[in-house]
């Protein structure tokens, strides 16, 4: 909170990986530099004005030890001139017994006076103190603002760097935070992810919600990954829906669904975008077409076979269907290539 602009010059690399210790982001210290010289400037300057407030003490408790041994002396003699007694006139006699008083007076008042001036040195002193601790505190909490502007990694991890809410507009389009921005107190900067343990936060549907439990396998394919499927488990799996507002309008109540990976790529990275397949039954020995390859004719479901360059329509009968495939268990055969858009009537030779 104390260290001012913070502006970063220095930012790892999105993606590499840092071992503990190793610096992370680096935040301008111009202005905690700055403000450590005042307060260094500040601690001499109390230093200074301790050490004369203790002179000024000790120059004026010698000036009163000076001042109180001569008001005792003015009393001794005083006290000699009273003891002339019918030595002397009455009236010097009388003289003598008033300033015999008069020294003892004013013996009281320097005495007074000692303490008073004792007190206020000693307050003047306490305060210069208080001042000092106040530019010391100032100062060692500048010096540990400026060895925070260094944030090291606690652990060993990837980074990565989260966006910045400030520089986009009301509706997104934020950028990573990158050299040059200015952050702010409490601002999320970078993650260390451990990949380790890879998970994936998925959506379910209504629909499918009562066909999956904890512990069944998936596989899960990452577009930044091609050519490779990759093994999960279900980890868990939310008990209530939430509104999906991503989904488009109107917007789907969804269940929140986790996975966890089986074995990890070094090529996965947060916030990578995947899509999991999750078999609730397993049927074996079955023809199976890509749902969006299905069309009715008739209210018959019927596919678009290829044979040379043109395509035949061919009945089929369909014994399972899902959101991406159909089970077929009669009319088209394996290795058929099927149109997954209805092909122009030109390019159609009939039914079969």
């Amino acid at each position: 909170m104390q260290s001012g602009d913070l502006q970063i010059v220095k930012l790892a690399k999105n993606g590499s990986m840092v071992k503990p210790g190793d610096p992370v982001v680096q935040f301008d210290g111009s202005t905690l530099r700055r403000t450590v010289q005042e307060k260094q400037s500040e601690l001499k300057q109390a230093d200074a004005e301790i050490e004369q407030a203790q002179a000024q003490a000790r120059i004026s408790e010698e000036q009163n030890a000076t001042a109180v041994m001569k008001a005792r002396y003015d009393i001794e003699r005083a006290q000699l001139d009273v003891g002339k007694g019918e030595t002397v006139s009455r009236l010097e006699n009388e003289q003598a017994k008033l300033a015999f008083g008069d020294a003892q007076q004013r013996l009281r008042e320097l005495q007074e006076k000692v303490k008073s001036d004792r007190t206020t040195a000693e307050a003047d002193v306490s305060g210069k103190r208080r001042k000092r601790e106040k530019a010391l505190f100032d100062l060692k909490r500048a010096e540990q603002g400026l060895l925070s502007l260094e944030l090291k990694a606690p652990a060993a991890g990837m980074v990565n760097i989260l966006p910045n809410f400030r520089s986009g507009g009301p509706f997104g389009g934020q950028q990573e935070f990158q050299e040059g921005d200015r952050a702010w107190p409490g601002a999320a900067i970078v993650e260390l992810p451990d990949l380790s343990s890879v998970h994936l936060e998925a959506r379910l549907d209504e629909a499918d919600r009562g066909r999956l439990k904890p512990q069944q396998e998936a596989t899960v394919r990452i577009e930044a990954v091609p050519g490779k499927d990759f093994k999960a488990r279900v980890a868990a799996i939310s008990v209530l829906a939430r509104v999906d507002f991503s989904s488009g309008w109107p917007p789907a109540r969804n269940f929140s669904l986790n996975l966890v990976f089986l074995d990890v790529d070094p090529r996965m990275r947060p916030g990578m975008t995947a899509v999991a397949r999750i078999g609730t039954e397993r049927i074996p020995d079955v023809l199976v077409v890509p749902a969006e390859a299905i069309f009715q004719r008739d209210g018959a479901p019927i596919v678009y076979t290829l044979s040379g360059s043109q395509f035949i329509e061919t009945p089929v009968t369909i014994a399972k269907r899902g959101k991406e495939q159909a089970i077929i268990s009669g009319g088209a055969n394996p290795g058929d290539r099927v149109a997954t858009r209805r092909p122009s009537p030109q390019m159609v030779k009939g039914a079969r």
